[in-house]
């Protein structure tokens, strides 16, 4: 299904189907973090990860509904940082700005050396072009705007379902897998994995994308999609370490589609790393255009004007630099932006919830309920919190032996 769109300036605004919507969120989470979760996972074992996943995800998702909530009480279509300004004031604006940034670099910085390393595997080419190549596609489609991301996403995602899926029958079919590296949990673990699966779901700024979207359609679908996006997310992010760790065990590469393709033959190896591949992809250009958004957002800039460039630029040219310098590892990337961006998406959601539903312009379609309680907020902010401590601690070199 298509996003529709309508010649008159009113109908200018962008929209989605629900379809569309829940690809996007799941487009959003299904990137680096899938790659990198069966290395993090080998030493607390698979039900450690399924622990870390549920916790994660079910928190994820709450706050993301606290946004969703904000974002139909507000007339204004604003981005995540807009709405913090407008709710929260200026150290509301600048501390989601940043979270947000950190959060993006972070993903994007490990889906330019990603790509590279896996394009360098199947073409051949050198990494840093394969990088390049990446990163030119993807800001094309970010520069597009919300229709062509949303319809990319959704394309991308039903060959990705598909690689999959595939790849996991032949798994079970093939070498089959190993009850024994399955069932095996050291909870002494799962703070070192929860860090990484709070970056996996992270996707709390895409929501009012989300809602802008499907506000002029189906606004009553919202908080639909995204329950349909994270439950879709959480159950791929388990499949994968479910195959992978069952074949392999502790003997997973860092991006798991490496060492997973390889013990299964040749054909295998190309579409685990498509699929790795794509996985960034979609992330890349959700993440990106987000975060494009959110800058143009920061800057007041109009949306088409010729800033639009800029705001470009200021996304993808920094995290690409870093990559290209080779300054930090794959799922450093990710732990860090994970724990320092999580710290405060914890917070804001639960401070724009409040304060939406004081100073709001109208009257949502779709309200929180028993996710609103006050002891829900507090495991949600506590969590969070820890991971948040874990980056700290792993800059330093605090981190127990194993938890690095």
């Amino acid at each position: 299904m298509t996003a529709q769109t309508s010649t008159t300036h009113e109908d200018h605004k962008p929209t989605l189907t629900v379809a569309q919507g829940i690809a996007l969120i799941f487009g959003t989470n299904i990137g680096a973090g899938i790659l990198s979760l069966p290395y993090a996972a080998r030493n607390g074992g698979f039900l450690a990860l399924v622990i870390a996943l549920a916790v994660a995800g079910t928190l994820t998702t709450i706050s993301m509904l606290y946004v969703a909530e904000t974002s139909l009480r507000t007339k204004e279509p604003l981005q995540l940082s807009g709405l913090a300004e407008r709710y929260l004031g200026q150290w509301g604006r600048w501390l989601v700005f940043v979270a947000i940034m950190i959060n993006s670099i972070g993903a994007l910085i490990a889906y330019a050396g990603g790509s590279g390393r896996i394009l360098n595997d199947i073409l051949g080419v050198p990494s840093t072009v394969g990088t390049l190549l990446f990163f030119i596609l993807g800001s094309f489609v970010m520069y597009k705007g919300l229709h062509t991301t949303g319809m990319i996403e959704g394309l991308i995602t039903i060959g990705m379902a598909l690689i999959i899926f595939s790849l996991c029958g032949w798994t079970f079919i093939g070498p089959g897998i190993s009850a024994g590296n399955l069932l095996i949990l050291h909870p002494f673990f799962i703070v070192p994995i929860m860090n990484l699966a709070v970056f996996t779901f992270l996707a709390q700024y895409v929501v009012p994308e989300l809602a802008r979207g499907l506000n002029r359609t189906n606004p009553k679908a919202i908080p639909t999609a995204i329950v349909g996006g994270m439950v879709a997310t959480g159950f791929t992010l388990a499949l994968v370490p479910f195959a992978a760790l069952g074949l392999l065990g502790v003997e997973v590469s860092e991006v798991v589609t490496l060492s997973w393709g390889e013990s299964l033959g040749s054909v295998a190896y190309y579409l685990a790393n498509i699929f790795a591949l794509l996985a960034m992809f979609t992330s890349f250009v959700a993440i990106g255009f987000t975060a494009m958004r959110n800058v143009m957002d920061i800057g007041h800039w109009e949306e088409h004007s010729s800033r639009r460039v800029l705001a470009l630029g200021l996304t993808v040219l920094p995290p690409l630099i870093v990559s290209v310098l080779g300054l930090l590892g794959f799922v450093s990337a990710l732990s860090y932006a994970g724990g320092f961006a999580g710290a405060i998406m914890s917070v804001i959601p639960v401070a724009l919830l409040h304060a939406s539903r004081k100073r709001g312009d109208v009257e949502p379609v779709y309200k929180v309920t028993w996710q609103g309680h006050i002891s829900i907020q507090v495991i949600l902010i506590a969590v969070y919190f820890v991971a948040f401590l874990y980056s700290i601690a792993a800059i330093v070199g605090l981190l127990p032996t194993g938890w690095a």
